[in-house]
């Protein structure tokens, strides 16, 4: 596996809204690594996280974590629809719109921005032009990555993705030599997924 970085995480200044909250909503653990001095007042609240690697930073951060999902923020709330919750998001610049259910509200802020990073040319000329199968793990990850691919002068219909989610499959756009998705959004099933790909 090689990495690339297509965004570079920068924080953004945000101020605390009025509370009380019952938890905090993380799509990312940059939120947890950028939050800067915010985050101190907020420990005490439990942290629905979208994923293990947001769960990991918050738990870094000394949060404590009440929730995992597998399926995105909207799912997390789901799993709590009936409750009556006020939750704080703590948010990147660029997110996907939530639908609170009856008794829940959500309150955000946004605490990072991400920007995007252009591919060098050694690593096109290295990595990408040999054909690699592409994984994606965001919808804005796939969207760059087209972009910068066309920029490159490297055709699609050279390049296998493998994309976390469907939204990410659908940022991707057409044109590709081959478009494929995880069994499930986590980590563990994109590499399993590659491993099959790769035989």
């Amino acid at each position: 596996v090689v990495g690339h970085p297509l965004f570079a995480a920068e924080a953004v200044p945000w101020q605390l809204p009025a509370g009380p909250f019952d938890g905090l909503l993380a799509g990312s653990g940059a939120a947890f690594r950028l939050g800067g001095e915010g985050l101190a007042s907020l420990t005490s609240l439990p942290v629905y996280a979208v994923g293990d690697a947001t769960a990991k930073a918050a738990r870094a951060a000394g949060f404590t974590v009440a929730r995992t999902g597998e399926g995105g923020l909207q799912q997390l709330l789901d799993g709590v629809a009936g409750a009556r919750l006020r939750f704080l998001r703590l948010a990147g610049e660029a997110r996907v719109g939530l639908t609170p259910h009856p008794g829940q509200s959500v309150i955000e802020r946004v605490v990072y921005r991400m920007a995007p990073v252009p591919i060098g040319s050694d690593f096109a000329d290295e990595i990408l032009r040999s054909k690699p199968i592409v994984a994606l793990h965001s919808a804005a990850a796939a969207a760059h990555f087209g972009q910068e691919v066309e920029r490159l002068g490297i055709a699609r219909r050279e390049l296998a993705l493998l994309a976390l989610g469907s939204r990410i499959a659908e940022a991707a756009g057409p044109g590709w030599a081959a478009l494929h998705i995880a069994e499930r959004p986590s980590d563990a099933a994109l590499l399993a997924k590659a491993v099959a790909l790769c035989k």
